[in-house]
């Protein structure tokens, strides 16, 4: 697609310029800052998944300019990121800081599931989180094999709210967005033809 757009030279000039096969120190201080991001897997097939994570600020864990891992809590059962991981372990991540700096870190690589009790025999001074509801069962870690900016051009700025707006770990349908999409509702939610 670059020779076809004529772009050859521009994407050139960003992987000499912009693209790190670790993270650096101004990376990894913004990894340990931000309070969400972006997660695309894909299964054995190919067939892709994007989801988002979020957590206190640092909740995905510089362990390394090699390695950054995160926490997976009980969920709906699904599983289909960590899913994805365990058949193909090609991730992406995207981090995008919305409220300070309106910029953004992609972070590509392959990835590894670890239970919680190996993780912390591994590494013992991680957080334990003091949310109800809010235990790691395993922790997802990605070895790094790019990292680079997304640039703030076209993101929005936004204002943050504040922790009683939020539901950490809750198992409330309706603070978790109950049936939104009427998808358990019945005739109302069935597919468009």
């Amino acid at each position: 697609m670059q020779a076809r757009a004529g772009t050859v030279e521009r994407a050139d000039r960003f992987y000499r310029q912009q693209v790190l096969p670790a993270l650096n120190d101004t990376m990894a201080e913004f990894v340990g800052r931000q309070e969400m991001m972006f997660v695309a897997t894909a299964d054995a097939l190919g067939h892709c998944d994007c989801t988002f994570r979020a957590g206190p600020p640092g909740f995905v864990r510089v362990l390394s300019s090699e390695r950054v891992a995160w926490p997976e809590y009980r969920g709906n059962g699904v599983m289909a990121s960590v899913g994805n991981v365990v058949e193909n372990p090609n991730v992406g991540l995207i981090f995008v800081d919305f409220v300070r700096d309106r910029i953004g870190l992609h972070v590509n690589g392959h990835a590894t599931v670890v239970d919680d009790a190996e993780m912390r025999a591994a590494f013992p001074d991680l957080p334990v989180d003091t949310v109800p509801g809010r235990r790691p069962e395993r922790w997802v870690n990605v070895f790094v094999e790019e990292a680079y900016i997304h640039c703030a051009k076209h993101i929005p700025h936004l204002r943050k709210v504040t922790a009683e707006d939020r539901a950490w770990g809750t198992d409330d349908m309706r603070r978790k967005g109950g049936d939104f999409f009427g998808v358990a509702a019945g005739p109302a939610g069935t597919v468009m033809g």
